[in-house]
């Protein structure tokens, strides 16, 4: 056996299957920046991913599918925004049920148009082909990581650089400032003139948008196969926690979807390793699937426990974060 080329796999599969989470954590850290928790992450992600994969089959384009998956999300995000910063609702239970509202949308519409015509997604070769692995000249040549690292779909490279553009927005612009100061202290932001309640309907808009883009590559890697339980299947809660994980830094987001995917992908790997390396990982055949399936969520809940005994020293939380804001009060 290739033991080179097991580990060439297995950093390939970490990538391809969890870059999701990246989109999801960058797009609740955009919102959360502007002071507003949304639990409705898995939602979001469902309404982006169904809605993106059909538009995108019949326009029989990827950018189609990519810029209405955005559309969606960005309009859940939307309503988020009504209910939660002019309609004062209280964020989590409109987050939690966001997801629930999202969930519900996926399905009745995933089932409706199943029993019609299901687009299926072999038969749109503008899909195909734009969801097809391109190499970067020169660095997919390295060994070992080469082709695991840099041999991947086009929409693995936009998820990266979009969490780099947001992680130098936030950092060196003056609209990620002003994003900032709301969510430190909306009251300080609005007495020398930031429009608050705009500044929060731009960005949680434009965060909800960047995690409908992210259901919808769930949807594509997944070949557009529409079955009984959701693409999305339990990744947008892992990138709540993820954005802890992350310190609300998009570019540290990167590093803890390849920290969260490496266990993740042992599921589906871990026993192609054990058969490469007898010896050092002989163990991991031993390991129940089941273990496997939980695992994520119990580095979550680590995370969680972790995060909230650490101190809060250097903490990119920001003050204001879940706390609606009422001008009067100013």
């Amino acid at each position: 056996m290739d033991k080179m080329g097991v580990i060439t796999s297995f950093i390939h599969n970490i990538i391809v299957y969890n870059i999701p989470l990246l989109y999801g954590t960058v797009g609740e850290i955009v919102v959360e920046k502007s002071g507003s928790l949304n639990l409705g992450v898995e939602g979001i992600m469902a309404v982006g991913a169904i809605f993106g994969y059909i538009f995108g089959c019949y326009a029989n384009s990827l950018g189609v599918g990519i810029l209405v998956s955005f559309i969606a999300g960005a309009l859940c995000g939307l309503l988020f925004a009504v209910l939660t910063v002019s309609l004062q609702a209280n964020q989590n239970i409109t987050g939690l049920t966001l997801t629930t509202f999202g969930l519900g949308i996926y399905f009745f519409v995933g089932n409706g148009l199943k029993s019609v015509a299901w687009p299926v997604m072999g038969d749109y070769s503008g899909i195909k082909n734009g969801f097809a692995d391109v190499a970067i000249p020169g660095l997919s040549k390295i060994p070992i990581l080469g082709h695991g690292l840099f041999n991947h779909n086009v929409m693995i490279y936009l998820g990266v650089a979009i969490a780099i553009f947001m992680w130098w927005y936030l950092k060196y612009t003056n609209s990620g400032l002003r994003l900032r100061a709301v969510g430190e202290n909306p009251a300080a932001a609005d007495s020398v003139g930031i429009n608050v309640k705009r500044c929060k309907y731009l960005h949680i808009c434009l965060g909800c948008g960047i995690m409908g883009i992210g259901g919808y590559y769930m949807g594509l890697n997944m070949s557009g196969s529409f079955n009984s339980n959701c693409w999305i299947n339990g990744y947008g809660w892992i990138a709540v926690a993820l954005v802890i994980f992350a310190n609300w830094n998009p570019a540290l987001a990167i590093l803890g979807t390849f920290v969260f995917g490496f266990f993740n992908t042992l599921r589906v790997s871990g026993s192609s390793l054990a058969v490469a390396f007898p010896g050092a990982l002989g163990w991991l055949s031993a390991v129940p699937t089941q273990l496997y399936q939980a695992l994520p969520f119990i580095i979550t809940a680590i995370v969680l426990v972790v995060t909230s005994i650490r101190s809060k020293k250097g903490s990119g939380l920001p003050a204001a974060l879940g706390v609606n804001y009422f001008r009067e009060e100013r």
